[in-house]
């Protein structure tokens, strides 16, 4: 299954420069990493494992 990922500079200045975030809105969830492909790598690997966590428990992939 495919879901679509928003990428945007983070501008907080706790972060180091050059990192993204990686919202994915179809599943609620954002994550970060460095660069464009560090934020999209990170957004794969919990998209991932936030569907197995939901089929390991019998639960809807799909946000209501």
């Amino acid at each position: 299954m495919k879901y679509g990922v928003f990428l945007e500079p983070v501008n907080d200045t706790n972060f180091p420069p050059g990192y993204y975030y990686a919202h994915i809105p179809s599943l609620g969830l954002t994550t970060h990493g460095v660069g464009i492909e560090g934020a999209t790598e990170a957004a794969r690997d919990l998209a991932q494992l936030w569907i197995a966590e939901k089929r390991a428990h019998n639960e809807s992939e799909f946000p209501l």
